[in-house]
């Protein structure tokens, strides 16, 4: 089906997000802007990349001869959402970007990642090397490098997993050697390297964690390395290949148009990115814009999803209305799909508001007038990313579930595209630190920041709404408030104990589920609020249970 960019629900959760604090940071990027941008994005969305979406999951890219083919109108596509300055957005005007607020990238990317999660993916890993480079590059790199992949005219990969080596990077074994010209010289594997090569742009440039001789065992050894598919001279003229290739494409449940590949470092040529013995902390730069962008694309599938369910239930007709008893009515009017659908938009809404919320927090942390107000503003970015990746991905996977039970038998049918938009999402809560890790990074370091100060100043702004939200999302908003405390008090009691991560994923759950109720009180839509606050807000305090439970049930548990 059509795809609809939900532009005005963009405006409204972006509102809801905070978005007008960015005022007088940005004062070209009015709403009236913003708008403007999200209608164009919208618009770019929909008619140039969603009809890719089903033929490029049923074609697939492929590989052949050692080389990567991207799926039938996927390079075309990726050419013009270059050129029309998709890919600069929220970039430094030093480099060709056109510095606008990531919170208004994230919103315009959520509407290309529901438009193809498969498609999406490229440019979203070339936002975070521009990220990384941006923050640990050298003065040269940044002036042959940036350029380009601001433009969109290269595009950029992370490459971490080994075969040994999935979320325990400190077992990384892919060797850096000097080739005794300055530069390194790489040699290893590594495995699920998102569009790690294809030929939708002129190069690639990898972004690889490598070990140098004599590095100690662990993290501490790691540091990260540049390598360009094709070797880039001092005056940024492409030159031969690299000794670097894909050596296959992994053959997946869904994103089937993305090429997953297996990458080969046969010598090749590399440059040092930042301080050696590094490179986990610099690869955090790169891997936590990703964790927000994935964060978005559980949204962005969540929206698509909800989209065709809608849809699909307005025109099934089955059964006798509920409310006019008309015979053969449409399946929109029976109550228990139309509270499903409702829902569905209610969660979406509020995971959107939460991503969001980061992406506001990720500009103040930059750019407000104070350092006080940059350290709260950061402060609050790292609090929400890892609810921003692991909530809103797990909304995703749900959505996707729930829209394809509307469609009943027909969605488990391939035809009718809903079973795509649920193996497309499954992805979602494994990439980028699966969502226990989020979890354990919540209940953990995130929780403990600050002496607890980043908690609180979230839990009291949540409150304070709650104080004047109309309805029953304000007692319910209190409660959940009241239920995050003693979860967190509870948690910081045994930090780093089997008990508390034992509890750390309901713990992720409850403050997804209480923040996004705080961007529903305040996104102005009573329907969606009334809903969220009985179906979802009044379940959490009940999560406390869950999360305060401890550890013993399962060490005593043997399988």
């Amino acid at each position: 089906m059509t795809y609809i960019a939900p532009v005005s629900d963009l405006l409204a959760s972006l509102r809801a997000a905070g978005f007008e604090s960015l005022a007088a940071l940005f004062p070209e990027v009015d709403e009236e802007t913003a708008a403007a941008i999200l209608e164009a994005a919208g618009a770019f969305a929909g008619e140039v990349i969603a009809p890719l979406n089903r033929p490029g999951d049923l074609a697939g890219a492929t590989y052949a001869n050692g080389k990567v083919k991207t799926a039938p109108g996927y390079a075309d596509a990726y050419r013009r959402f270059s050129a029309d300055g998709w890919n600069s957005l929220s970039a430094d005007p030093e480099f060709g970007g056109q510095g606008l607020p990531k919170a208004l990238e994230i919103a315009v990317f959520e509407m290309i990642q529901a438009a193809s999660l498969a498609f999406g993916l490229c440019p979203m890993l070339t936002q975070g090397a521009i990220e990384a480079l941006h923050a640990h590059g050298t003065e040269r790199q940044q002036q042959l490098y940036l350029p380009k992949l601001v433009s969109g005219e290269w595009t950029g990969t992370m490459n971490l997993t080994e075969p040994q080596a999935g979320s325990d990077l400190a077992q990384v074994a892919t060797r850096a050697e000097p080739d005794g010209q300055g530069g390194w010289l790489l040699h290893g594997q590594k495995i699920f390297i998102t569009w790690g090569d294809h030929d939708a742009a002129d190069n690639i440039v990898h972004l690889v964690l490598a070990r140098t001789p004599n590095a100690p065992e662990g993290v501490k050894g790691i540091s990260l390395f540049l390598a360009s598919k094709v070797l880039v001279g001092d005056d940024g003229a492409l030159g031969g290949l690299n000794d670097l290739r894909a050596g296959g494409i992994e053959h997946k449940l869904g994103i089937h148009a993305s090429p997953t590949c297996v990458m080969l470092f046969e010598g090749a040529k590399a440059e040092l990115v930042g301080e050696e013995g590094q490179g986990l902390a610099h690869m955090f730069t790169m891997m936590n814009a990703a964790r927000l962008q994935v964060g978005t694309q559980g949204v962005a599938i969540a929206e698509r999803a909800y989209q065709q369910a809608l849809a699909f239930a307005q025109e099934r007709r089955q059964g006798r209305s509920a409310w006019t008893g008309e015979a053969k009515a449409p399946i929109f009017d029976h109550p228990d799909v139309r509270r499903t659908l409702m829902l569905i938009k209610a969660k979406t809404v509020a995971a959107r508001g939460v991503c969001l919320s980061t992406a506001v927090a990720a500009d103040l942390s930059r750019l407000a007038d104070t350092p006080e107000a940059r350290d709260k503003a950061k402060r609050r970015e790292e609090l929400l990313t890892p609810i921003a990746k692991g909530w809103s991905t797990d909304i995703g996977v749900w959505a996707a579930s729930e829209a394809l039970q509307i469609h009943g038998g027909m969605g488990f049918i391939e035809e009718t595209g809903a079973a795509q938009h649920y193996r497309d999402a499954r992805i979602l809560p494994i990439y980028e630190g699966t969502n226990g890790i989020q979890a354990m990074d919540l209940a953990g370091r995130k929780l403990s920041m600050a002496g607890g100060l980043a908690l609180e100043e979230l839990l009291a702004e949540i409150e304070a709404t709650a104080k004047t939200a109309q309805g029953p999302i304000g007692p319910r908003l209190t409660a959940a408030v009241q239920a995050a405390r003693e979860a967190a008090a509870w948690l910081a009691a045994r930090k780093g104990t089997p008990d508390a991560l034992a509890g750390a994923t309901a713990f992720l759950q409850l403050m997804g589920e209480t923040t996004g109720g705080w961007m529903l009180a305040k996104g102005g839509d009573a329907a969606l609020a009334r809903l969220y606050a009985d179906q979802v807000l009044a379940g959490a305090p009940g999560l406390v249970a869950a999360i305060t439970q401890g550890a013993d049930p399962l060490e005593a548990w043997t399988g």
